[in-house]
């Protein structure tokens, strides 16, 4: 049977999940929003026959088998309990809430209700991430001792509710720093976080969230994360989520993706080469947004929790909600 699939929001990264669905060959059978123009709009391109003002009138009228949230921040967990709730399978953008509060409500309203949560952390279906963990996780750099990562906007920022503490909970970090976050997270196979140290700014822009970050977070693998965030900065040393790995015996860079191996008795340096182009021509191709709604389906059809779910989505909040703790009071939090 065909999945019947709806969707809350029209914004850009709903019409990227849309276009998964049609590529997929879900039946898309309905669209939230609460604008009629935009939802009519979005009905329209994606031809989509059912429209509705909120969420719960959604799921009274029934026939939809999972939900994907695009909203803003602020009614992401609303919108998923009801959800969840009422038995339909949810995925949720990132970040899945304004707070760890609020995620760990949605995760308990999927194990409560028994509908399957999942997280759109959507770097961890990208081929070149996928790639690049599956090499590590032969040991092939041996331990990973640090990483460093890049959650930037350069010479651009968002606007609208992205720049509304009451719509969006927080600013760069919470938009692009997550996804360096989780992207360190899946390539040393989801450590824990023990600590994190934080620094956050508004420099560029005149709202009231951050547009620059610093983040230092301690796993209980013994690794420590170096993450940048940012909005409008001048300058990055990668594209979103561009990770490099230090270990014992080596050394891993994604975007651009290779290996380099010190060879135990000569110390030379073997450069493994990933084979992937240096400079992609679409930095997130809509292949990986397909990929992952493709695992989504495949989870719900099977019966399987969902990973990244409500447990890895719940964390990275934990390490954001300390991160602008540590920010706020100068101190390292522990998680």
């Amino acid at each position: 049977m065909t999945l019947k699939i709806a969707f809350a929001g029209t914004g850009g990264i709903s019409k990227v999940h849309a276009q998964s669905a049609k590529d997929l060959g879900l039946e898309l059978v309905a669209v939230v929003n609460h604008r009629p123009e935009s939802m009519q709009a979005f009905a329209e391109k994606f031809s989509i026959p059912r429209q509705y003002p909120t969420v719960e009138r959604l799921l009274r009228a029934g026939g939809v088998d999972a939900l994907i949230v695009s909203t803003p921040n602020y009614i992401h967990s609303e919108q998923s309990v009801s959800a969840l709730r009422a038995g339909v399978h949810v995925m949720v953008e990132k970040p899945m809430a304004m707070n760890a509060h609020e995620a760990q409500e949605m995760v308990t309203a999927a194990d409560v209700g028994g509908a399957l949560l999942m997280v759109a952390h959507c770097w961890r279906f990208d081929e070149e991430v996928r790639w690049l963990r599956n090499q590590i996780q032969t040991g092939i750099i041996g331990p990973v001792i640090r990483t460093k990562g890049y959650g930037v906007h350069t010479h651009w920022g968002p606007s609208g509710w992205f720049t509304q503490a009451e719509f969006a909970g927080g600013g760069a970090l919470a938009d692009m720093g997550i996804h360096a976050i989780d992207t360190a997270r899946f390539l040393m196979a989801d450590p824990q976080p023990v600590s994190v140290y934080a620094k956050t700014d508004t420099v560029y822009g005149n709202y009231d969230v951050d547009d620059t970050g610093l983040i230092l977070i301690s796993w209980d693998n013994g690794a420590t994360s170096y993450i940048e965030s940012g909005w409008w900065q001048p300058h990055s040393d990668g594209k979103a989520s561009t990770t490099q790995l230090y270990g014992k015996k080596g050394f891993a860079q994604l975007f651009p993706s290779y290996i380099e191996v010190i060879q135990p008795q000569s110390k030379d340096v073997k450069h493994i080469d990933s084979g992937f182009p240096a400079v992609r021509d679409t930095h997130a191709p809509q292949s990986m947004y397909d990929n992952q709604l493709a695992y989504f389906v495949d989870c719900i059809q099977q019966g399987r929790t969902p990973v990244p779910g409500g447990a890895e989505g719940l964390i990275n909040m934990k390490i954001v909600d300390a991160a602008y703790a540590s920010s706020r009071t100068g101190k390292v939090i522990e998680i």
